[in-house]
């Protein structure tokens, strides 16, 4: 939200009512701003401004930032008709203005940040700023070097004409993977193991980054992230 800005605009958004309830709630005066009675729709407020609604005072929390430990089942989107959403394990106001910096298939755990800057966001996903996102891989069939080389050289996924920038991955054990990619394609992860004929089992992200999912975080919670954590985004 920018300021200054609308006071009905201000109201819908920070006591998540629709746009006709706010101006019902201005026409019978329960709006106050600064200590006076405010009648007029259009009146400018800032974010200094006390606002009160039926004597409830309404404060804009500004940009904010969460980690979530994303379980199985859940789709990483605002709203799903068939699935639940990772929206629905978030207890915070105003969760429309928010959205997933870096989706997760439904079938994929781990790491999900979720904020409502976008500008932020934009850092994570763009393949120009190299915010590699790395994955713990189960693998179907056991793991040749040769084959993983030609992930970290870059692989030509199936409908696409440029290969994957160069990732970075590991052998842990024979079905055992750690990658790193720094592209966000449809289902990239389970189509790189494709290309090199393999098939993955399970998918976890550890961190994007270096923001690692917290170990404290059981599946399904969540918790806002630190200044350091939100600065490492921004620091190149």
């Amino acid at each position: 939200m920018k300021f200054p800005c609308r006071l009905d605009k201000f109201l819908s958004h920070v006591a998540d009512l629709p746009r006709s309830r706010v101006k019902i709630n201005i026409k019978k005066r329960l709006v106050q701003v600064n200590g006076e009675t405010v009648t007029k729709f259009d009146t400018q407020v800032t974010q200094e401004d006390e606002v009160l609604l039926d004597g409830e005072r309404l404060t804009y929390l500004g940009l904010r930032y969460f980690m979530l430990n994303k379980p199985q089942g859940y789709v990483c989107a605002n709203h799903d008709e068939l699935h639940d959403t990772v929206f629905d394990l978030l207890d915070e106001p105003n969760l429309k203005d928010f959205h997933v910096a870096g989706r997760l298939d439904i079938d994929t755990t781990g790491l999900v940040l979720i904020t409502n800057d976008g500008n932020w966001s934009h850092h994570i996903t763009s393949p120009k700023k190299q915010k590699f996102k790395t994955y713990l891989v189960e693998t179907r069939d056991e793991l040749y070097e040769d084959d993983v080389e030609k992930l970290r050289v870059g692989v030509e996924l199936h409908g696409e004409k440029v290969p994957t920038l160069p990732a970075k991955a590991e052998i842990l054990d024979k079905f055992s993977l750690r990658l790193s990619i720094c592209e966000g394609k449809y289902h990239q992860v389970k189509r790189m193991l494709a290309a090199i004929g393999n098939q993955v089992v399970e998918l976890h992200r550890e961190s994007i980054d270096n923001i690692h999912l917290d170990e404290s975080l059981h599946s399904g919670e969540y918790r806002q992230l630190t200044e350091s954590e939100i600065n490492i985004i921004n620091a190149k």
